[in-house]
């Protein structure tokens, strides 16, 4: 981006025009058709969650910012109201996800009541004590891998530890010890479990979070409310790297919004403009040596398979999505595609690619989720972020290394063609 970006400001009429794209986007996609798995194939029936933030940046110094939010409380969508001095969601409540005494998801199974959710207290999650609309914010899955990240490169600033510091491995856990970069490459560029083990269990260790027998002191959340993300919660971990749901976090305690995901990745996109909602003295988030380490990590993502998915692109039925590079590294010599131990055949035809997609998927049975920075070869300069319900149970039958339907990656290509046509326009 240009030095005109430097004074970029959010401009009120391309906001409001994104955020009515967005909101028919979504409509026209009609995810309430959607199979489900889990409900014998039957479409689901209901809208699914679905929590959507895009920020577009101009050459110009022009910002259009959006967040559009989707539920069966919401089937026609909800664009949230952003605060004009804080940039914050001022006008709904997110609840964070739940999990049941069987490690389910209960507000997202077929024919779940939701009204005991809907219901809690607001007083009772984290900065919230109005009584406003609520929204259960779908787990975000993997996607939590990029608060991990960040907070082992606040570790490093704070010299608390060093990329090349040994990682690992943790108790129980398969992953032999490597450097604390290798442990993050893996852990953000092919969602690697066993080196997030390593790096969760090294936030305990190095003193970011202290977790005693029936409290939790969380410098991590501390820090990020400092930068006025106060919807980034990686809450309930454990000294031994436990971070899923058998180990009492997972669902309901790692908790992340689509808007505040995507002003995260706003403090960390190569030559972004200076956050709007922060006072002009404000520090970087992070050193440039670590904000370097983490694009690097994003950069090399191998799973392009959500909101881009080119690396689906020889399976039946393959859908475009962002029009995303993806990085040679995952190249299989006999063709295709090799990562995180899986095969991926060719192409039949060269999927469309002008653009880096630097970013971190999540996927599992019930959730999907992807979030990251598009940087266009014809200029187009974006941050997208997608959490939503519709995960592996809802990827078509017959493609079994699909990650979700078809209509996300469809969703994809709109957002992508959207702020294609707003940069060309403003040229």
């Amino acid at each position: 981006m240009s030095d005109a970006h430097q004074q970029s400001c959010v401009d009120p009429t391309a906001s409001a025009a994104l955020a009515r794209f967005l909101t028919q986007a979504v409509r026209s996609l009609d995810f309430a058709d959607v199979p489900d798995a889990w409900n014998a194939g039957r479409p689901i029936g209901r809208m699914p969650g679905l929590d959507l933030a895009v920020i577009a940046f101009s050459a110009m110094g022009l910002t259009a910012a959006a967040n559009v939010l989707f539920s069966p409380e919401y089937p026609q969508g909800r664009v949230a109201h952003l605060d004009a001095q804080t940039m914050a969601v001022d006008d709904i409540v997110f609840l964070p996800d739940v999990q049941d005494c069987e490690g389910r998801s209960p507000a997202w199974l077929p024919g779940a009541q939701r009204s005991l959710w809907l219901s809690v207290d607001a007083g009772s999650v984290p900065g919230h004590g109005e009584d406003k609309p609520r929204f259960i914010a779908p787990y975000p899955a993997s996607l939590i891998k990029l608060m991990v990240g960040v907070g082992v490169a606040r570790l490093v600033d704070l010299g608390l530890a060093r990329w090349d510091d040994m990682c690992g491995p943790v108790a129980g856990g398969t992953a032999r010890a490597r450097t604390v970069a290798d442990c993050l490459d893996d852990m953000l560029a092919i969602s690697c479990n066993d080196a997030t083990d390593c790096l969760v269990a090294l936030l305990h260790a190095r003193g970011l979070i202290q977790s005693g027998e029936t409290t939790e002191r969380n410098a991590l959340h501390d820090w990020f409310a400092q930068y006025g993300l106060r919807q980034l919660r990686l809450a309930n971990t454990r000294p031994n790297g436990g971070w899923r749901n058998a180990d009492g976090a997972g669902v309901g305690h790692l908790h992340m919004t689509a808007w505040d995901t995507a002003r995260l990745l706003w403090l960390l996109m190569p030559d972004a403009p200076r956050a709007p909602w922060l006072d002009p003295g404000t520090p970087p988030l992070l050193q440039a040596r670590s904000t370097a380490q983490l694009r690097l990590a994003l950069a090399q993502q191998g799973l392009h398979e959500v909101l881009s998915s080119g690396l689906l692109a020889g399976l039946d039925g393959w859908v475009p999505g962002i029009a995303a590079r993806i990085p040679a590294r995952w190249r299989h010599p006999e063709g295709g595609y090799a990562v995180a131990a899986r095969r991926y055949p060719p192409p039949r035809l060269p999927p469309p690619a002008d653009a880096d997609f630097g970013h971190k998927t999540g996927c599992t049975d019930t959730y999907c989720s992807d979030a990251g920075w598009v940087l266009g070869d014809d200029g187009r300069c974006y941050l997208v972020a997608m959490i939503s319900t519709l995960g592996r149970r809802h990827a078509p039958p017959d493609v079994p290394l699909a990650a979700t339907t078809w209509r996300i990656p469809m969703l994809g290509a709109r957002i992508d063609a959207w702020v294609r046509d707003w940069t060309a326009a403003l040229r």
